[in-house]
This record gives C-alpha cells, structure tokens and sequence, in this order.
C-alpha cells in the first residue's frame, strides 16, 4: 500500500474535491462505474479491462460497467471518503468466522488505500432489518438485532481490516409499511439493548428510514450511545433539514462526525431512480433536487461551525451521476462560503 499522502488538490472543473474544506469529506455510494470514465477515471487505464454484469431491478435487466477494484487508487485522487455498501448484502465472516466472498473484495481494496483515505461500510442488512425481501416477498428475520453476529461477523473483520481508515459504519433500517411499524417507544427499547451489548465505539451511525421512529425515544437512546444520526435524502423521507430539526438540531455522535447520504429524489421509488439514472453517466434533466443541494450545503456549514466533520455520500440514483452532483454541492458551498449571508439559501450555480 502506498504510504505517501494524497495531493488534498481542489479543482470543479477536473473534479478534483479533496481540497474543498479540511471538515468536509465529499464522496459517493460505490465507486467503480465505467459512466465515470473521463470524469474520474482515466479512459486510457482500464482498455479491456472493463467487466459487465446484469442488475435485475423493477422487473427489468439492466446492463452494468464496472471497473476493476484498483481504481479504487484514482478515486481518492478525486474523494476524501467511499461508502461500500455490498457489505449490507452479506456479512464479511460466515457463523462459523470464515471470511466470506466480501471480505475477499474489501480485502483487495485495502492494498490500494493510503492512510488518508477513508472508508464508510454499511452493517450487513440480516443485523438491522425485521424483514428480508425472500423471492417476491418478505419475511421475519430471525437474526434482528442480534450482537453476536454483528460482532464476528462484520465488527471484528470490519475493524480489523480497515482500522482507523474506517470512518463510519451505517446501520440501515429498512422502510416498514404501517402494518409493520412499532411503538417507537419499542423500538427504542430493541435499540437500547443492542447498542448497550456491542462493543462501544464512536463509529455508529443510523439511518432510519421510517419517519415514524425519528422521534424522541429513539433519539434518546442515540444520545445515550452516541450514536450519530444518518441524515438520508431518500424516498419517503422527510426532507433533511426536517430530519435534522426532529433530533433537535445536533450531530449525536461521539467522534464528531455526521453522515449525510444523497440516495434518490423524494416520492420516487428505488427502481424508477435506477432506471432514469442508467447508465450513471451524465446528469438526469428534472431529476436532481435543488432543495436537496441548498439543506446539503446548509449542513455543511453547521457541521463546521460546530467542529463536527462531515461526510458527505452521493449516489448516482440521486441525479443521474454523482461526480456532477458533487459538482453541484462544491460550487455551492463555494458561493455561500464567500457570502456567509445567503447560508440559508445559497445561489444557485451550474458546473
């Protein structure tokens, strides 16, 4: 691995965003995309070396482009952070402490980091769902909160494989239907066991996506562990700044670090931002939210007056291509840098 820093260089036009501000880590969910090439990722680098796989999604086939694990080392030419989210989809060790195929992949990863880059992972879905999708439907998930296999299973490979380059871990709670919602009062007293049986670290983060549980016992139990807030723009969300208000306007966690994740437009589902992003290379006409931009940046600028670093993560299913999205957000928080007044509604600005 090399052990010389990276260039914290700062340019919109090339890209370029590790310079933007020592508090802001600006990154995407995933990183391998062939839409990238010429934006991040050298064209001249990856002839032949380019692999494809198909991704069922909605009840369509689409075809995808992915570069090797290597470019990896050009992405953080341009980034400060990655989120790898295929660790939601199985854990990192199987029950018996095996790694499995993902610590395989992240393990490839880690020969091309240097000390200044940083890693977000999502905790494997069987940890944090109550249900998981089985063929066409859902059902009960025995393993729902269960510490043990958080622990061997994602914890100690996770920790042992980044260590400090491990900036966050993202518990995702899955969206539930009105039928399957809870008491958030039960909900919170589910939490407060599994946090209190963990080993205590400043890396948690949660993403709620029900809005039904951004409510104050939950939060309590947050603050209790430290637990940091995922700010998500997603779905069926309220916007972020809403989320933000709902835990009182503070970032819970104990490393002072925040998360902020750009997933897709609001009141559109995951399978018709997929569909209307692909093949993630340029900017999706109507698709983008400017709303979305302005509360990002005003976050940005909450988090550093509070000290507090923030991690930026954009997905291409929020626009159509994340690098253009970062664009956006970096031009933005430029401008009302330059105009602390306009904070609360910076101008708009196209790269």
């Amino acid at each position: 691995m090399p052990a010389t820093p990276r260039d914290n260089t700062f340019d919109i036009d090339k890209f370029q965003f590790r310079g933007l501000h020592p508090d802001v880590f600006l990154g995407t969910a995933s990183d391998r995309y062939a839409g990238w090439l010429g934006q991040i990722y050298t064209p001249e680098r990856y002839v032949g070396r380019i692999t494809k796989r198909s991704h069922d999604v909605g009840g369509k086939t689409f075809a995808e482009e992915v570069l090797p694990v290597e470019s990896v080392a050009e992405y953080f030419d341009h980034f400060r952070v990655v989120e790898l989210d295929f660790t939601f989809y199985r854990p990192i060790a199987d029950s018996a402490g095996k790694p499995t195929q993902t610590h395989q992949i992240l393990r490839q990863y880690r020969q091309h980091l240097r000390e200044s880059d940083r890693i977000i992972l999502k905790v494997p879905q069987v940890v944090f769902a109550q249900k998981l999708r089985r063929g066409s439907g859902f059902t009960a998930n025995p393993d729902y909160l269960q510490p043990d296999l958080f622990i061997r299973q994602f914890y100690e490979p996770a920790t042992d494989l980044f260590g400090s380059l491990l900036t966050a871990m993202v518990f995702e709670q899955e969206y539930q239907r009105q039928s399957d919602r809870r008491e958030p009062l039960d909900f919170a007293r589910d939490l407060h066991a599994f946090f209190g049986a963990i080993p205590p670290d400043q890396r948690y983060q949660v993403e709620l996506r029900t809005e039904s549980y951004l409510a104050a016992p939950v939060f309590e139990v947050f603050r209790k562990y430290r637990v940091g807030q995922v700010l998500s723009h997603w779905t069926w969300l309220p916007p972020l700044q809403r989320q933000f208000d709902l835990a009182g306007r503070t970032f819970l966690n104990s490393g002072g670090q925040s998360v902020v994740r750009l997933m897709t437009p609001r009141n559109i589902r995951y399978e018709d931002a997929y569909a209307r992003a692909h093949p993630f290379n340029r900017q999706v006409d109507g698709m983008m939210n400017v709303r979305m931009l302005e509360e990002t940046v005003q976050l940005m600028h909450t988090a550093i007056r509070e000290q507090v670093q923030i991690n930026i993560i954009v997905n291409n299913r929020a626009g159509g291509n994340a690098p253009v999205i970062a664009q956006h957000i970096a031009g933005r928080f430029l401008e009302s840098s330059l105009n602390p007044g306009s904070h609360s509604n910076p101008a708009p600005r196209t790269p």
